[in-house]
C-alpha cells in the first residue's frame, strides 16, 4: 500500500515518473540494494546484524577489476575471476560467522571489523588508485539489455529467486526463522545455532560479493570507495520492507518491496528537485518510522 501510494503521489507531481526510461533507471538503481538486502535479510531474521556489507562489496569489486581484462595489468581470468570473487565473499562471511560464534563476539562488532578490513585490503591492493574494467561480459551487465532491462537487473531477480528457495524450501531457511523466534527453544528442538549462524553469514557474504560484481559493472571500474553508503541503503530497505530487527519475522519478498519503496522515494525526490541533503534526512525518518511500526510494544517491557 505504501509503495502504491508513493507511485501515485510522485506520478501526479511529475509524469516523467511513468516513462519506460525512468522505470529502467529505477530498476538499475534497485538491483544492487536488492542483492545486498537479500543477504542482510537472512542475518536480521536470526536476530543478528551484519555491517560487513561495504567491506565485502568493495573487496569483491576491486579483486574483480584486477583479475578480469582491465587497464592496470594483463590479467584476463573471465569467469574464473567471478568465481574467485564469490569465494572471497563466502570466505569473509564464514570468518564473520566463526568469530561471532566461536569467539562469542557480538555480530555488530565482528562484522564492523570485517567492514574496515575489507575496505583496507581493497585500498592496499590498488594503492588508492582505480582500475578500469575492459571485460565485455562484466561491462555487459550494465550495458546489454533483455526486454529493455540490463543484464544486471535480471541477475538481481535471479538472486531473489534463489533467496526465496533458500528461505522457503530448505532446512537452512527454516532454521533461520527458528533462531530468530527463540534460539534456546530452537536448540532444544535439535537445531545447532552455531552451524546455522556460520552458514547464514557465509551465504550473506556470497550475496554481498554479487553486489560487488554489479557495482563494478555499473561503474566500469574498481576502487576503494565503491561501497560507500551501501550499508545505509541496505539496512533501510530491509527494515522498511518489514523484517523485524528482533528476528523471526519478515523475509526476502518483504525486502524486495522495501527496496522498491526506497528506490521510488529516491527517484521521486530527484524528479521533484529535493536537495540531496534533504533526501538523506527523509530516508532517516523513514527508517525510524518503519522500526516504530514493526515493533510489538505489548511484548517489550524493556527497550535497551
Amino acid at each position: 500500500m505504501v509503495l502504491a501510494l508513493l507511485c501515485v503521489i510522485v506520478a501526479a507531481i511529475n509524469r516523467n515518473f511513468l516513462s519506460f526510461g525512468n522505470f529502467v533507471r529505477m530498476s538499475q538503481d534497485a538491483a544492487i540494494p536488492l542483492v545486498l538486502g537479500l543477504g542482510e535479510t537472512f542475518i536480521i531474521l536470526m536476530g543478528s546484524i551484519d555491517l560487513s556489507v561495504e567491506g565485502i562489496l568493495t573487496l569483491g569489486a576491486v579483486v574483480l577489476s584486477m583479475t578480469v581484462l582491465n587497464g592496470m595489468n594483463d590479467n584476463n581470468l573471465g569467469i574464473i575471476a567471478v568465481i574467485l570473487v564469490l569465494a572471497i565473499g563466502a570466505l569473509v562471511g564464514f570468518a564473520n560467522g566463526v568469530v561471532h560464534v566461536r569467539l562469542k563476539v557480538p555480530s555488530f562488532m565482528a562484522t564492523l571489523g570485517s567492514w574496515f578490513i575489507g575496505v583496507g585490503v581493497a585500498n592496499a591492493l590498488l594503492g588508492g588508485m582505480a582500475t578500469r574494467i575492459n571485460d565485455p561480459w562484466i561491462r555487459g551487465l550494465a550495458i546489454h539489455r533483455v526486454f529493455g532491462l540490463p543484464w544486471g537487473v535480471w541477475l538481481a531477480l535471479v538472486c531473489l529467486g534463489i533467496a526465496l528457495v533458500v528461505q522457503n524450501y530448505t532446512r537452512l531457511g527454516r532454521h533461520i526463522y527458528a533462531l530468530g523466534g527463540g534460539e534456546e527453544l530452537a536448540a532444544l528442538s535439535g537445531i545447532s545455532p552455531a552451524r546455522v549462524r556460520i552458514a547464514t553469514f557465509t551465504l550473506a557474504g556470497v550475496f554481498y560479493a554479487v553486489g560487488g560484481i554489479l557495482a563494478a559493472a555499473q561503474l566500469g571500474l574498481g576502487n576503494a570507495q565503491i561501497g560507500t553508503g551501501r550499508l545505509f541503503t541496505t539496512v533501510t530497505a530491509v527494515v522498511v520492507g518489514g523484517t523485524s530487527l528482533s528476528g523471526g519475522q519478515g523475509g526476502v519478498l518483504q525486502t524486495f518491496v522495501g527496496v522498491l519503496i526506497v528506490s521510488v522515494l529516491s527517484n521521486g525526490m530527484v524528479l521533484m528537485g529535493v536537495p540531496p541533503s534533504l533526501q538523506i534526512g527523509f530516508q532517516g525518518l523513514m527508517i525510524i518510522g518503519a522500526v516504530a511500526l514493526s515493533i510489538d510494544r505489548k511484548r517489550m517491557r524493556i527497550v535497551k
